[in-house]
């Protein structure tokens, strides 16, 4: 059965998002990119470029432009035509957790806004120069594919997946965001960019899928979290529910003991989460409730 979304309460939305900031971003994409998709952008055909595809006699109708003066002089003076690859228009993949855990917070915002935010934003730049967006939203059900578009209806398309909201409490989907990053390997069939917009608290599986998008593509791990999260308030006898599974207990969070065994095992978990990105070697970001997101996205990604 199908899970039904619906926008958070308490959802502010990601803010203002303004175009320097979006420019400033596109420099840092770009240069990340060609550090490690180097002569990977390419398409099938032939055009303008930069790599070889063919070398051979002239025809009537050849552009005259594209004669090799070094491979006519070995001829003996027979014309030569070099024709090469065109560059193709990179393809971005969002891969966006809308699980119920991403309904919470405590700050400025929820972690659902700054999701929301995080890929406009790689939604704008997705489809600069001619390029495409597509999206891959986990966390209710089946993943939920939005295949890649570019200019207008790609944002459009995009939009109107964030519009859905995130799964309602109670719903948990264990292992989607391994079942997730698996149906993006199988989607993106050429080199591009692929941002993983999570909290990361999914702890089955995704790691070695992770590691296969990797090999292939540039892949960005923007991890969502809340101050909250991190520590427990002293306000005595408290009732939580975990919005995953729904599940509810009641705790004193005035014991010292309590406080300091859940922090310890929050720091342990982002650790681990950490340690494991750079063993893969996926850039991550991390994004807090708290922060000006936009422009913390920025510093971390330069």
């Amino acid at each position: 059965m199908k899970a039904v979304l619906e926008p958070p309460a308490g959802r502010q939305g990601p803010g203002p998002i303004p175009q320097p900031l979006i420019d400033a971003l596109d420099v840092a994409i770009t240069r990340r990119l060609a550090h490690t998709l180097p002569g990977d952008r390419r398409a099938a055909g032939v055009g303008l470029g930069v790599e070889l595809a063919q070398l051979r006699p002239y025809v009537v109708g050849d552009d005259v432009r594209h004669i090799d003066p070094a491979a006519t002089a070995r001829t003996g003076g027979v014309p030569h035509v070099r024709l090469h690859v065109p560059e193709r228009a990179l393809t971005t993949w969002l891969v966006l957790d809308v699980s119920p855990s991403m309904a919470f917070g405590t700050a400025r915002r929820l972690k659902a806004d700054v999701a929301e935010g995080v890929a406009l934003v790689f939604g704008r730049l997705g489809i600069r120069r001619a390029g495409s967006v597509g999206a891959v939203v986990f966390g209710a059900g089946a993943p939920h594919v939005l295949p890649p578009r570019g200019s207008k209806p790609g944002m459009v398309a995009l939009r109107r997946t964030l519009e859905r909201g995130v799964s309602p409490d109670g719903q948990r989907d264990a292992g989607a965001l391994a079942d997730a990053l698996q149906r993006s390997g199988r989607l993106a069939r050429t080199p591009g960019l692929v941002v993983v917009i999570s909290d990361f608290r999914d702890h089955q599986g995704w790691e070695r899928p992770l590691g296969s998008l990797r090999v292939r593509h540039t892949v960005i791990a923007v991890e969502v979290i809340d101050p909250r999260e991190a520590e427990v308030p002293a306000v005595g006898q408290l009732a939580l529910i975990d919005p995953e599974s729904g599940a509810r207990v009641e705790v004193d969070t005035s014991s010292p003991r309590l406080r300091r065994r859940f922090a310890e095992l929050e720091r342990e978990r982002r650790e681990s989460l950490a340690r494991e990105l750079r063993r893969l070697r996926v850039h991550h970001v991390a994004l807090s409730t708290e922060a000006e997101w936009l422009l913390e996205l920025g510093r971390q990604l330069r």
